[in-house]
């Protein structure tokens, strides 16, 4: 089966490729295609819209995710808005800045957050199926780790003590992870129906 990617994000293209090794073959997005506007209030509709550009532009089977870093201390934020959290043109470290400038004052005990991707696998038909991975874990102080990409740096996974995505391998990451929670659910779900 073959799956045109929605992600113009390398980093994430490739770990999308990595998960769904041997399951699934990713292509990947047609460059000539331009950015899909994500104004949907949640994940859900994020991950569906971006399925939707793509399916519509290429008239092939399309996914797509939307991911968002949910932190308790903040009521959920930045949630939908991980992506853009320091404004619409922010990069990575400027959105890690806000983040750890806003938790500032919060001690370590009271920093939970998870880690929500929504994944949309869509058809030129308009029926499509849709999966959810979660990791929980707590923010960290300070970033550690130079690996991964995004908020890797300053997420503490629980299920692996000490360390936050940024300083565990590709491997160990989509063990655990959100998205290869997410990616292995779509992956069972397409190979038992379709």
């Amino acid at each position: 089966m073959k799956l045109i990617s929605a992600t113009a994000n390398q980093h994430k293209y490739k770990e999308m490729q990595q998960i769904l090794s041997g399951k699934i073959e990713l292509l990947p997005r047609p460059p000539e295609i331009p950015e899909i506007i994500e104004d949907a209030p949640d994940l859900q509709g994020n991950a569906h819209l971006k399925a939707q550009g793509i399916m519509e532009a290429t008239g092939k089977p399309a996914i797509a995710d939307d991911t968002g870093l949910e932190v308790e201390a903040l009521n959920g934020e930045p949630g939908v808005l991980s992506a853009r959290y320091a404004g619409p043109h922010a990069g990575p470290e400027d959105n890690i800045k806000k983040l750890l400038c806003e938790l500032s004052d919060v001690p370590m005990v009271q920093r939970g957050a998870r880690f929500r991707t929504v994944i949309v696998v869509l058809w030129p038909d308009e029926t499509f199926i849709t999966a959810q991975g979660i990791v929980s874990g707590k923010i960290a102080l300070s970033p550690a780790g130079t690996l991964g990409f995004g908020y890797d740096s300053i997420f503490l996974p629980s299920e692996i003590p000490g360390k936050t995505f940024g300083e565990i391998s590709d491997s160990e990451k989509n063990q655990i992870s959100h998205r290869g929670r997410a990616l292995k659910q779509i992956a069972n779900l397409l190979l038992s129906t379709r």
